[in-house]
């Protein structure tokens, strides 16, 4: 059954969301630019000049039917329950954000609710790509304040290596992007406790739909008696991702200082008053251009694209996991998430942790 918060027991201190735990799982499987330099025509320079990154980590095997995307999510939610010292049981409900589900259908959402051995819980699968665990946040925050759950699971997982042209028409994409999965959560509390969400925004922009998505399968390019009777017809362009990079940087520039005045100004906060920004890890030099246009130190700044490449869904839970395990961020600071991503979608979540 859920665990629907007793209405007669909640006092007259508001509910509110707070983050109770925190993890995150990557395959062990390390691809270094070097790596991918001997299969397609690229090389350790031109990547780290253009994106930032310089490895990010793939399942050892891309057709592997075990450690699949709801796999991923499972290890960081392990995580994360360690963290917050509570069992798979104390969980009410799950949020699964992934733009690479182990099926077309069903999510993964479910198979994350078996794995993990949950009650028969409630689970909603988020596609919203790299805005996928921004949303999924602010879904998870929405139900705590209505008092209809108490302890939320928010995942985003990615298996990027499976679904990646690994040849050079297909380099200017597919070095970007690796495999991992981030997980937290999302408790009820009462004002007085520590921590807090205090604002959050969702926008979208669909007209730019395909300046960054993948085809196929799909209703408007994917029809079905092609993909059941002649798959040989559906051509790499509509099965890889395509992104028109420019394009996608000159609009992400925009939009992320918007989202973060906005989210701050919803909070009565200023940038000034911002003790950690963790944008969603795609090129590190959108990072570094938001950075700048916001007038934010390096110390208020965390980024690990580095380290993992573009994780999408995964990026933020990952790098705030992160940050928090290195003591980046500490109790009381006022910490901003945000991304921007294919849809186009883009968002914020500040909370005071």
């Amino acid at each position: 059954m859920n665990k629907m918060i007793n209405l007669s027991k909640v006092t007259k201190h508001m509910i509110k969301s707070t983050i109770k735990g925190y993890g995150h799982y990557v395959p062990e499987n390390v691809v270094t630019n070097d790596d991918l330099s001997a299969v397609m025509n690229t090389n350790d320079e031109w990547i780290t000049e253009r994106t930032g990154i310089r490895e990010r980590h793939h399942r050892k095997n891309r057709n592997d039917a075990e450690e699949t995307t709801a796999y991923l999510g499972f290890r960081a939610a392990e995580n994360a329950l360690k963290n917050a010292n509570l069992t798979a049981k104390d969980i009410d409900y799950i949020v699964f954000a992934t733009l690479s589900p182990d099926y077309y259908f069903p999510g993964c959402g479910v198979l994350l609710q078996e794995m993990l051995g949950c009650d028969t819980i409630g689970a909603l699968d988020v596609r919203n790509q790299c805005s996928g665990f921004v949303y999924a946040m602010s879904v998870a925050n929405a139900f705590i304040k209505s008092n209809m759950y108490k302890n939320i699971l928010v995942v985003g997982a990615e298996v990027h290596s499976f679904g990646l042209d690994f040849s050079d028409e297909g380099r200017g994409v597919s070095v970007i992007f690796g495999d991992g999965a981030g997980a937290v959560i999302l408790s009820a509390s009462e004002d007085g406790d520590s921590g807090d969400i205090l604002a959050v925004n969702m926008h979208s922009e669909g007209k730019y739909a395909e300046e960054l998505c993948v085809q196929f399968p799909g209703t408007k390019f994917g029809w079905s008696d092609r993909m059941r009777l002649e798959p040989e017809q559906v051509t790499n362009r509509e099965i890889y991702p395509i992104m028109n990079g420019n394009f996608v940087f000159k609009h992400a520039v925009t939009r992320f200082p918007e989202t973060i005045q906005e989210v701050l100004s919803a909070a009565g906060k200023t940038i000034e008053d911002l003790d950690m920004f963790i944008p969603h890890q795609a090129n590190l030099r959108i990072a570094q251009f938001v950075q700048q246009k916001m007038g934010l130190p390096d110390e208020k700044v965390f980024n690990n694209i580095q380290k993992y490449g573009n994780t999408t869904a995964a990026s933020i839970p990952i790098a705030l996991s992160e940050a928090l395990q290195q003591e980046k961020i500490k109790r009381g600071d006022l910490v901003c998430l945000s991304a921007f991503g294919s849809g186009f979608t883009w968002g914020s979540v500040l909370f005071q942790y």
